[in-house]
């Protein structure tokens, strides 16, 4: 159990920093709302890259009685870790200077980008699961890697904007149907 406290120092701290970017974020745009074209689905994946490092952190607590680290494996972790931070970074706009921000701009700029990271954070989930129990997750969190795979690849590769908006809202009933089936309790 010391070596996960060890470990979980470094996670908790890219985590955090997840966090606080959405949240500086979230700050620019109420303090230049005068400015800013609002666009819901980038608000819903903002809300989702707010719960996604708190659902992480919250998982963690499972590695806590792992004995064997090793480097490989606390690699796969931090790489699980980074992609949660880009999707965080990449979700909302930097507020710099005078011009208008449009968020839906922003969201269609850099969706390929932001899908590319919740990807990456859904295939470093899976091999940490490898690398730690040597076997993928269970059946049920694994259909729902999958469908959250799928979701990502189409979110990056489609880009017909109604399909991002019945999207959005789709994958935060599934991301709370997914909390609640497997992370409610510790």
């Amino acid at each position: 159990m010391e070596s996960f406290n060890y470990l979980s120092v470094l996670l908790s701290i890219v985590l955090g920093l997840a966090i606080t970017q959405v949240l500086l974020g979230l700050r620019g745009l109420i303090l230049t709302r005068a400015k800013v074209k609002l666009y819901f689905p980038t608000l819903i994946w903002a809300g989702l890259a707010l719960l996604f490092p708190v659902q992480a952190w919250w998982a963690s607590f499972s590695m806590r009685m792992h004995a064997n680290w090793t480097f490989p494996a606390l690699l796969i972790i931090m790489l699980q870790t980074i992609s949660i931070y880009m999707v965080a970074a990449l979700v909302l706009p930097d507020v710099t200077g005078d011009a208008i921000i449009d968020l839906r701009d922003h969201y269609f700029a850099h969706r390929s980008w932001f899908f590319a990271a919740v990807l990456g954070t859904l295939v470093f989930s899976a091999a940490k699961e490898l690398a730690l129990a040597g076997h993928l997750p269970n059946r049920v969190n694994l259909a729902f890697h999958a469908i959250f795979g799928l979701l990502s690849i189409m979110g990056a590769t489609m880009r017909p904007e109604w399909f991002h908006k019945l999207m959005a809202p789709a994958a935060v009933l599934l991301f709370l149907v997914y909390i609640a089936l497997l992370f409610e309790r510790l």
